[in-house]
């Protein structure tokens, strides 16, 4: 039996972990750990009625003086054997502690520190990548200096406005003109930086990929074809999907292996880790990434339960030491031609395929 600490537990993402790792090892113990005392995590229970986490704490800030110290401990006594670090903020910290302790507090399977900041922030990603097919025509912009004339002259309308920081498509907009700029400023005062880019117009794609010292290992793809309770949201993007379907598309694994290669290169690192991206199509089909994640990405629970399963591959990797029990499939194909619904508060329901659709009278 293992002992396995998941941070965020009242985040989507880690709770689908959680949820996949009670089905695969029903012996495992797994400990919750959360900022906020009303995660839901703490309290929710599986299908067969057992608590999705069997110990549960309230953690001091990551980027407090407290944090370290406090995981330390609880590493410690409660004999946590690896952890699943997944909010960024957490993992960008856990990568300063690597540098300054030439370890991590137990094992964890994530990137550099350099390479998880540089992705974390869509502003600095979006520098590193200017100029190249990756990305759209994309500029930062703050409060301080929201650049009026080079949003209107070098991205031009309709544009594309989200925070540089954070996912769920946060301060996401479509700007069509000089005054709906100026509002969502005020609107959002808050949020210090964004980043402006070209608005495109094809579908809105997601590839999980896992890279061990940088070898791409696997990668597949999914459309977010609509999202939960878009009419809430101005972009009527929640980064939340309703309905998706899994993709047989190699060229989208392609781009964002080669996207990866790219961005080794600029920072002299190799790619490790989870890596979850987030891309659009512009008007011509061409692909452009709009986010890279430096962790699991909400899809990998449902993914895992149509044969993609990121989560136990990084079980694998952690128990092991080593990346050499995971399947080699970088261009992985689904057995089938599975769709997906999700709603708010409910599991995800798997479909073979959109003709079920059709039957309906």
């Amino acid at each position: 039996m293992k002992t396995i600490l998941i941070t965020g537990i009242g985040g989507l993402t880690p709770r689908s972990i959680a949820t996949v790792i009670r089905e695969n090892h029903p012996d495992y113990k797994l400990i919750g750990c959360d900022i906020e005392k009303k995660a839901m995590g703490f309290f929710m229970k599986t299908k067969d009625g057992r608590k999705l986490v069997d110990e549960y704490f309230v953690a001091p800030r990551c980027n407090t003086p407290e944090y370290f110290p406090w995981i330390e401990k609880l590493v410690e006594t409660k004999k946590i054997d690896y952890a699943f670090v997944q909010p960024e903020a957490e993992i960008v910290e856990w990568g300063q502690y690597f540098e300054d302790n030439g370890k991590y507090p137990c094992p964890v399977f994530m990137g550099s520190k350099l390479l998880s900041e540089s992705l974390r922030d869509k502003a600095i990603m979006a520098q590193l990548l200017e100029g190249t097919e990756f990305i759209p025509k994309t500029i930062k912009v703050t409060q301080e200096n929201p650049r009026f004339d080079d949003v209107k002259n070098e991205i031009g309308f309709p544009c594309w406005i989200r925070a540089t920081e954070g996912t769920g498509g946060l301060g996401s907009l479509r700007l069509d003109d000089i005054d709906s700029y100026r509002s969502w400023l005020f609107i959002n005062s808050r949020i210090p930086e964004f980043t402006v880019s070209e608005f495109l117009t094809g579908r809105h794609l997601a590839n999980q990929m896992l890279y061990y010292n940088g070898e791409y290992v696997k990668g597949a793809a999914l459309e977010c074809a609509e999202y939960v309770m878009a009419n809430t949201a101005p972009s009527h993007v929640t980064g939340n999907t309703h309905f998706g379907r899994f993709l047989k598309e190699d060229r989208i694994n392609e781009f964002c292996d080669r996207c990866i290669k790219y961005l080794e290169k600029k920072l002299g690192i190799p790619a490790h880790g989870i890596l979850s991206f987030d891309l659009k199509e512009d008007k011509n089909g061409n692909l452009k990434v709009t986010e890279v994640n430096i962790r699991h990405m909400a899809y990998t629970g449902v993914m895992a339960h149509v044969g993609f399963d990121l989560i136990e591959d990084t079980i694998k990797i952690m128990e092991d030491g080593n990346c050499d029990n995971v399947e080699r499939a970088q261009y992985y194909h689904y057995d089938k031609p599975y769709v997906f619904l999700r709603d708010v508060d409910v599991e995800p329901i798997i479909l073979d395929g959109e003709d079920i659709f059709n039957s309906v009278l």
